[in-house]
């Protein structure tokens, strides 16, 4: 599976990575680790995802390269709040090496303002397309497009995916507690190990994916791979600051020992602790008042 997944990248110009609406930390981790994966190749690869990016995926190498365009396969040229039909016909002319376009009005209509030209980029030129994660053909609405009816479509999660129409998708999912365990297992170098930003996205995607390892599908090989993913420089970055005994199972910090790990002690053990006051009885505070009296003198009778 491995060697078909890395087959595909080195035959591929050109890679879309595409995330499904609304995605989870653990799939922009494992979609940003493949992104500098490919990268560090020469290729020209690109991520893209419906919907914005949340505060809390700042702490990911390279989120700031995720796009909502789609590709720039073609340039778009539009004429924002100009009405059409007052248009009579537009026009090419090429002189030299420079390309001029005539926007040519009807009579008595003035032509569009420079504040009216709108430029952006449509087309998807990929390849290859990578989906991340998702169930079904919603999480991916761009798929209805006609864009994607040419490039090869492969997903890579943890579960398969359902596309409308019957659409061949290469699968490269299988069972595991995040995607970015996945992700890892599918571009890890044979002898060495990954670099440290792509080591560090995935070892947040696996803390998250898994819940901190408590995930049903948390298995050894789970923590097989958060070792090597330490071990190669990744680190776990929090947008505050953690208690790590106290998120981290016994069994991780077990994992983490044998490989030549220490963990941290909490904060909180190094404080010193003072013991509360002892309670007093309530009686003992405030006793009753005939307890302060003087005692009673009783006298006997001289009677025989």
């Amino acid at each position: 599976m491995k060697e078909s997944f890395i087959n595909l990248i080195s035959q591929s110009k050109s890679i879309l990575i595409l995330l499904p609406k609304d995605p989870y930390f653990d799939q922009v981790a494992a979609a940003l680790g493949l992104y500098l994966s490919i990268k560090g190749k020469k290729k020209e690869v690109s991520v893209v995802c419906p919907s914005a990016m949340l505060v809390e995926f700042n702490r990911l190498v390279g989120v700031q390269n995720i796009t909502s365009e789609l590709g720039n396969k073609n340039m778009v040229i539009s004429f924002n709040g100009y009405t059409a039909s007052a248009i009579e016909r537009i026009s090419s002319d090429v002189s030299g090496n420079t390309l001029s376009l005539k926007v040519i009005p009807k009579p008595g209509n003035k032509p569009p303002e420079k504040e009216q030209v709108e430029l952006s980029y449509a087309g998807v030129s990929a390849e290859l397309v990578i989906l991340i994660g998702g169930a079904n053909s919603k999480h991916f609405p761009a798929l209805a497009g006609k864009d994607f009816l040419e490039p090869k479509l492969v997903h890579v999660g943890i579960s398969e995916i359902m596309l409308d129409d019957n659409r061949e998708v290469m699968s490269f999912s299988k069972p595991a507690a995040s995607i970015s365990e996945v992700v890892y297992e599918l571009i890890k170098p044979e002898d060495e190990q990954i670099e440290q930003d792509i080591a560090t996205n995935l070892i947040m995607g696996v803390y998250e994916g898994s819940r901190n390892f408590s995930h049903p599908n948390v298995t050894y090989e789970t923590f097989r791979v958060a070792a090597e993913l330490m071990q190669a420089g990744g680190k776990q970055v929090n947008t505050e600051k953690s208690d790590v005994r106290r998120v981290m199972p016994i069994s991780m910090q077990q994992a983490m020992m044998m490989n030549g790990m220490r963990v941290k002690p909490a904060e909180e053990s190094d404080k010193p602790v003072t013991p509360e006051p002892e309670k007093k009885d309530e009686a003992e505070l405030n006793p009753p008042k005939e307890w302060m009296a003087p005692p009673k003198i009783m006298k006997g009778s001289s009677e025989s």
